[in-house]
C-alpha cells in the first residue's frame, strides 16, 4: 500500500484543510500557518516540559505548533524572549480556539511576568521603593543594630 501525497476528495485530510483555513501570518520575516488546533502530542508534552527552559524542549514545542526550524530563523532575525513568549501565547490561543491579537498576547505575557517574577532587565536596586520621608532609598541597617541580645541561661 502506498501513501498518498495529496488528500483525496472526501477524505478527512481534505475536510480538515477546509476547517483549518490554512491562514498564515508573517512573524519576524517567517511565514507560519496560524494554528487552529493543539496537536495531541503537544498537549502531552506541555505538562512534561512545563518548567523546562532547555532550548531543545522549546524547539520541540515550537515545531509542534508552527513547524520545524522557526526558532533559528526568529533568533537570526533578532527575536527576544518576550517576543517569543508573545508568539507562543498567541499561537496557543489560536490553537485552543480562543484567538488573541498580538497585543492581547503581549498583555497576557506581561501580566504573567508581573505575577511571578520581576520584569526582565531590572536588578534588585532598580526595584527598591524610595523611602517615604525623604524620597531617597533607605539606608542599610547594620546587623549589630538588629541582632538580638544574647541571653545567658540561669541554671
Amino acid at each position: 500500500m502506498t501513501a498518498r501525497k495529496t488528500p483525496a476528495a472526501g477524505s478527512f485530510d481534505a475536510f480538515w484543510a477546509t476547517v483549518s483555513g490554512g491562514k498564515t501570518e508573517t512573524i519576524r520575516g517567517v511565514t507560519v500557518t496560524i494554528p487552529t488546533d493543539v496537536p495531541l502530542a503537544m498537549e502531552m508534552r506541555i505538562s512534561e516540559l512545563r518548567e523546562s527552559s532547555a532550548e531543545q524542549d522549546i524547539r520541540e514545542l515550537l515545531g509542534m505548533l508552527f513547524g520545524a526550524d522557526h526558532l533559528d530563523a526568529w533568533r537570526d532575525a533578532g527575536m527576544g524572549l518576550t517576543e517569543l513568549q508573545t508568539v507562543l501565547a498567541w499561537g496557543m490561543a489560536h490553537a485552543s480556539g480562543k484567538p488573541l491579537t498580538f497585543a492581547e498576547a503581549y498583555e497576557a505575557v506581561m501580566s504573567a511576568q508581573g505575577e511571578g517574577k520581576a520584569p526582565s532587565g531590572q536588578n534588585r536596586a532598580a526595584r527598591r521603593k524610595p523611602s517615604a520621608s525623604t524620597g531617597g532609598r533607605s539606608a542599610r541597617t547594620s546587623a549589630a543594630s538588629t541582632a538580638s541580645a544574647r541571653k545567658s541561661s540561669r541554671a
